[in-house]
């Protein structure tokens, strides 16, 4: 199932390309509106998800570009490892690899990652939220490849093969 690593690429290039076209056509927190409720504008992010650890001083950089490098090793292990069948599995796990070194090359080149996509949930009462945090192509392949992946795990059923093997069979 190595072949699905081609999705990553394609997240990874899609990404960095973005970030780069946006770096060269915003000046630092300058905002474009794109739609209603989405934005681009540029932002930089020292720490991990929701600029946690942002403040830390900058040994969070290593930190986190080590937590990634270890991820990115676990999940390209348990990819090559699937069965043919396992398609779903595997395009869950390359978005999240892709996402992964995405920012991790800004992370490593830059000390921070780009961010910048801007959204308003008007529905969602809390401040906090609105603009929801700035993010980029990496973080939404990564949030998509989470959720296909617990939903993976919430609804297929185990083989015959035995424990730990998941069939693409919805259980019923």
């Amino acid at each position: 199932m190595k072949h699905w690593l081609w999705l990553s690429l394609i997240v990874v290039l899609l990404d960095q390309a973005t970030k780069w076209l946006v770096m060269g056509s915003l000046q630092p927190f300058q905002t474009i509106e794109v739609l209603p409720n989405l934005n681009l504008t540029l932002a930089f992010n020292t720490g991990a998800a929701f600029s946690l650890l942002a403040t830390a001083g900058g040994w969070q950089r290593w930190l986190l570009a080590v937590v990634a490098l270890v991820i990115t090793a676990i999940l390209t292990a348990w990819l090559v490892r699937l069965r043919p069948g396992e398609r779903t599995l595997a395009a869950a796990l390359a978005l999240i690899i892709g996402g992964a070194l995405g920012n991790l090359i800004d992370r490593l080149l830059l000390g921070h990652v780009i961010d910048f996509i801007q959204v308003y949930l008007p529905w969602v009462p809390l401040a906090l939220f609105n603009p929801w945090p700035a993010f980029n192509i990496a973080d939404s392949a990564i949030s998509i490849g989470v959720v296909v992946l617990l939903l993976h795990t919430l609804f297929t059923k185990e083989d015959a093969t035995g424990p730990g093997h998941a069939a693409d069979t919805p259980n019923r």
